[in-house]
Formats: structure tokens, C-alpha cells, sequence
């Protein structure tokens, strides 16, 4: 039996340890959780804490734990726990001690070689101090991992393909962005920049301090001089991130946090992503600087990035993921676990160090987005709105389960009936997408437009999707659970392609050049599809030919748009918009001319 090489995430706050079986690389728990915090501590009666209970005790006997030793890595220093100093080595060595051992546990047997993974930006002498921390733990580590370098080998394990990834790792204590280049099985760094001082745990101080300021308002205490209500109120702050990831408001409820004048005071507030995405916004912008000065070390453009992977827990805020795919022009891939993300690709490497063929890691993910129908308004509210909008709640390639919700408003006074209607799809407009379901929510409370209604998807595993609507005033709740809501999409699709290839023929058929043969099975001029291609729509309708005349020539104008100049782009843009204008707006005489100019401008393109 070959050697069992272990993959080690050592995070500034949290590690991991992860193995490939049988092809597949996964994470080691401990009773289910497979996140070690990376904090090491001492018990009053002197026992040695790794991991939460450690973590546990840090606010109330600091003088006794020591967490973020990672950042103290290569240094010539010591550091206090209890009444005894210790190296940085040594108490990293301490946590990949309680990884080994929960290895052993899991797998049977012993551990004694491992892959370890340090920042792009470690220096050697950093790098030396994190082997030296294994050796101490009685590992041999067999190689030091860039961590963005395992990244991208948790979704491109075998690297053949040439691919221009950018990892955004957003840690709870340190944030780094690097552009790789994987290529026939190698990876390579191109650029990386960070922040050493920048991660969630400012997040939970933002967090504290706003709650703190709204306690201070409404009863003149201040909360943070209390070392067990700053404890406390620290432990809210952090749960409440992690609910506003996934849903619009979150409560903070903490009983007898405080006293005054020998009366006990509770804290009751409710934050909403809104405002907190405000508070933390000038942390995020100082992180897609780093995106760009990576992108410009790398001498590449966010056209020649080919996939971006979000990586530490604190990338799940969806602030991050929209000013991304803004700044990028694609969605951020979080499939994977981002707290778990490098562990894995630890593995990877160390089976593929010990000779093993690995394959990708397995996540059921929900193939398409899943929202509702809503009307949106334009910024003056003087338009007409666009009755067809598609709000996408969960989104494509959303990890299953997933559970996620938003907020929506009224838009008349006293409104009393909301219809909630469900669609799968990518596409803005609901029409293109694929209805899954609806249900009415009534008897809403008679108050002007801006009543909330928090909408809430819940799709499991087996393709179980659980819609709800709940009035946040009075807590009015009604839902629908629509079963199989996967495999229903996989119809539809089905008919989607079954009405492009009718399209397709149509097509054809509109060709001057073409001449029918319907002893062939081709197309005749009445329009009778080819054997085994239905006609979902058989019968005449104003427009139809010019319909699928126009949307097969937007289809040919993208993929001419991809290989010309941003000039030559602008100007498909531009007459493509005209062909949309008239097609939105059935005006036939003028989408006819809007389409020979577009003609013309491609035909002239795919000559050039």
C-alpha cells in the first residue's frame, strides 16, 4: 500500500486536513466539523486547547491563547502562553499535531507525510519555518503549496487545459489575490498582491462596533468595556455575518448582556445586508485594488481571465461576488467550499506526489438560477416598468442544499394579494426561463407601497424546492414545495432544444440559396419540420419569419463579436441594439433594415 500523503490547509484562522480515496480528495472531520480554528491555548489547570476550546477562552484569558500565529511565521520571536514562550513553529506545530491526529482517527492509521500550503507571498524564510512546524508535529512535508496553487487544483486536478484562473482568498484574518496559469500540468503563479491586515475578523468589529453604537444610543452603556459583554456581543456579531450571507436581515438577541442602575438589560436589534454591505464597503474596494495590480503584474486583462474562484470563508458575503463579477465580467465559481477549497487541493497534490490518479471534486451544485418574477422600475420611476424581470435568489452553481432568501417590495398603496411566481433559468427575462411553480400570498397588512416580503428557496439534494414568502410586518408566511424542481428544468431544456433545431430549420429554410428536398427530410416550404423535430408552435403568426430571422442573426453577431476589435465590437453593439429595439417592439419595416445593416457590418467583419 503506497504512502498516504495528507493535504493541510494552515490558515491564519482556521485549518484543515484533507486525503484523496479512492479518486476523490475530501476533508477530515472531527464529529462532523471539518474546520480546526487555529488557536492554541492553555486550561487553568494547565491542559493543553487547540482548535474551538481554545478559540472558546480567548476573550476572557487572551494571556493564555494565542491565535494568528501564521502572521508571526519566519519571524525571530516568541510568544507567550501562559508562563511559558514559545517559537511561532512551535505553536503551529501544536495545530498540525491535532490535524495528524484527527487524520489517524479518521483514516485508521498512521499519518506521517503531508502536503502543506503557505501563501503566495511566504518568502523562504517563512516557508522554511512552515516545514520545520511539520517537523515538529512528526510530519515530513513532501511539499509547500502556494495556496492559490491548490485552489486551482480543486477545480482543474488534472491541468491539461491552458487556463488563466484568478483566486480571491478572503480569509478571516488575511486577504491575498493571485492570477495562476495552469498548462499540461503545471500551475503557475503570475502575480500575487494582499492585505496581511484585512480579513473577516474586521468585518465582526465593524459589526460590534455598529450594535455597540446602538446600545450606547438607547441606553448609555458601553458595551465594550465589559470584557464578557464584548465576548458576547463579538460571538453575535459573527453569527449575524454569517446569516446576512444567505439572507436579507438577521437578529441579534442577547438576554441580560448589561445592568443599569440594577436593572438587567437585553439587547434586541435586527441589521440588514443593506446597511452592513455599506459598513464594510471600503474594506471590499481595498481588495479589488489588489485584483488589479495582480491583473496588471500578470500583464493580463479581466477578458483574459478565464475562471475566478472565491476561496475563504468570508468571500460567502455577496458584496464580493457582484463587485467581482462587475469588475471581471463573469460570475466568481464558489462551488467548492471556500473554507475548505485549498485543503482539498492540498490533497490533490499529495496524491498526485504519491503516484494516485485523482479526479475532480464532486459538489452537487443547482445547474440553473432560481428566483421569481418581479417588476423593476427605472431609477426616476417615471418609465414604465419592465413587467418580465427575472430576480435570481439562488444562483447557478449554488452548492446543494442551499437555502437563500431576499427581499422584495409593494408597489401599490394597500396593496392585499402578491403572486409569487417561480422560475429556473439564466436569462433577465422570466419569459426565457422555465416556471416551476406559483402561489398567492394574501390577506397582506393594508400599509403604503414598500411593504416587505422576505422570499425564501430552499432546494435540497434530491431537487426538492421549497419556496416561502413571509411578510416581515406581521409574519404572514405562505409557501409551495415543488418536487423534482431539477428534473423538471431538464424537460424544459429538452424542449429548449427541441425548438432551437425547429428554429434551426426554419433557418434554413429563410436561406436564398437553399432549395427544399423534402424527400430528403429536409424542410418544405409550408414549413413542415424534418422526421423527429416538432413544430412547437405550428401555426402562423405576424412576425414569426422575421422573429427567427432576427434572434439567428444576434446569435451569428456574438459569435463574430468575440474575434474583432473593441472598435468593430461597438458597432456590432450598436446595430444589434437597433435589431433588439424593433424586435421588443414588433416593428417589422424598421427591424427589416435593422437587419441588413447588421448583415452587412458582418458579413464585411468575417471577411476582414
Amino acid at each position: 500500500m503506497p504512502d498516504v500523503i495528507v493535504g493541510i490547509d494552515l490558515g491564519t484562522t482556521n485549518s484543515e486536513v484533507a486525503v484523496v480515496q479512492a479518486g476523490r480528495p475530501r476533508v477530515l472531520a472531527d464529529d462532523g466539523d471539518p474546520i480546526l480554528p487555529s488557536v492554541v491555548g492553555k486550561a487553568e489547570d494547565g491542559r493543553l486547547l487547540v482548535g474551538r476550546a481554545a478559540r472558546n477562552q480567548y476573550v476572557l484569558a487572551p494571556e493564555r491563547t494565542v491565535k494568528s500565529i501564521k502572521r508571526k511565521m519566519g519571524e525571530d520571536t516568541k510568544v507567550a502562553l501562559g508562563d511559558e514562550q514559545f517559537t511561532p513553529q512551535e505553536i503551529s506545530a501544536m495545530i498540525l499535531r491535532a490535524l495528524k491526529a484527527r487524520a489517524e482517527r479518521e483514516l485508521g492509521h498512521p499519518v506521517t507525510k503531508a502536503v502543506v500550503t503557505v501563501p503566495a507571498y511566504f518568502n523562504d524564510t517563512q516557508r522554511q519555518a512552515t516545514r520545520e512546524a511539520g517537523e515538529l508535529a512528526g510530519l515530513e512535508v513532501v511539499r509547500i503549496l502556494n495556496e492559490p496553487t491548490a485552489a486551482a487544483l480543486t477545480y482543474n486536478p488534472d491541468s491539461t487545459r491552458a487556463e488563466n484562473i484568478l483566486v480571491y482568498d478572503l480569509g478571516g484574518g488575511t486577504f491575498d489575490v493571485s492570477v495562476v496559469h495552469t498548462e499540461g500540468g503545471v500551475v503557475e503563479v503570475l502575480a500575487s498582491h494582499g492585505d496581511t491586515a484585512l480579513g473577516g475578523d474586521d468585518f465582526d468589529e465593524i459589526l460590534l462596533d455598529d450594535i455597540a453604537d446602538q446600545f450606547l444610543d438607547m441606553y448609555e452603556v458601553e458595551l465594550r468595556e465589559n470584557r464578557v459583554a464584548r465576548a458576547r456581543l463579538l460571538r453575535a456579531a459573527e453569527d449575524a455575518k454569517k446569516t446576512l450571507s444567505d439572507h436579507p436581515f438577521a437578529r441579534v438577541e442577547e438576554e441580560f448582556i448589561a445592568e443599569k442602575d440594577g436593572v438587567p438589560l437585553h439587547l434586541s436589534t435586527e441589521l440588514d445586508r443593506a446597511e452592513y454591505e455599506r459598513l464594510i464597503r471600503p474594506l471590499i474596494d481595498r481588495t479589488m485594488g489588489c485584483v488589479q495590480r495582480a491583473l496588471d503584474d500578470a500583464r493580463l486583462t479581466a477578458a483574459q481571465i478565464d475562471r475566478v474562484v472565491l476561496v475563504g470563508g468570508s468571500t460567502r458575503t455577496p458584496l464580493i461576488g457582484r463587485l467581482l463579477e462587475e469588475r471581471l465580467g463573469q460570475p466568481a465559481h464558489r462551488e467548492v467550499d471556500p473554507d475548505l477549497c485549498v485543503a482539498l487541493g492540498a490533497a490533490v497534490q499529495g496524491a498526485i506526489v504519491a503516484g494516485q490518479d485523482v479526479g475532480a471534486v464532486l459538489v452537487d451544485i443547482t445547474p440553473h438560477s432560481v428566483g421569481i418574477k418581479c417588476l423593476e422600475y427605472a431609477d426616476d420611476f417615471r418609465a414604465r416598468p419592465n413587467e418580465h424581470k427575472f430576480a435570481p435568489i439562488l444562483r447557478r452553481n449554488a452548492p446543494l442544499p442551499a437555502s437563500r432568501s431576499e427581499v422584495f417590495c409593494t408597489v401599490v398603496d394597500s396593496q392585499p394579494t402578491v403572486e409569487i411566481d417561480v422560475y429556473q433559468g439564466d436569462d433577465p427575462d422570466v419569459r426565457r426561463n422555465h416556471r416551476v411553480g406559483k402561489f398567492l400570498i394574501d390577506g397582506l397588512a393594508r400599509v403604503p407601497a414598500g411593504n416587505q416580503l422576505v422570499v425564501q428557496l430552499d432546494l435540497t439534494l434530491d431537487g426538492i424546492l421549497k419556496v416561502s414568502a413571509r411578510e416581515k410586518a406581521t409574519g404572514l408566511v405562505k409557501g409551495i414545495t415543488i418536487d423534482n424542481a431539477l428534473a423538471r428544468y431538464a424537460v424544459a431544456e429538452r424542449a429548449g432544444a427541441q425548438a432551437r433545431l425547429s428554429r434551426m430549420w426554419a433557418e434554413v429554410e429563410s436561406l436564398a440559396d437553399f432549395t427544399p428536398d423534402a424527400g430528403a427530410g429536409g424542410v418544405s416550404s409550408l414549413g413542415v419540420a424534418a422526421p423527429g423535430v416538432p413544430v412547437l408552435d405550428p401555426g402562423p403568426r405576424e412576425g414569426q419569419r422575421e422573429t427567427v430571422q432576427a434572434e439567428a442573426l444576434l446569435e451569428k453577431a456574438d459569435r463574430v463579436r468575440a474575434k474583432v476589435s473593441p472598435e468593430d465590437q461597438e458597432e456590432v453593439d450598436r446595430l444589434a441594439g437597433r435589431v433588439r429595439d424593433a424586435l421588443t417592439d414588433r416593428r417589422w419595416a424598421d427591424l427589416e433594415a435593422a437587419c441588413n445593416d447588421l448583415t452587412d457590418v458582418l458579413f464585411y467583419l468575417e471577411d476582414a
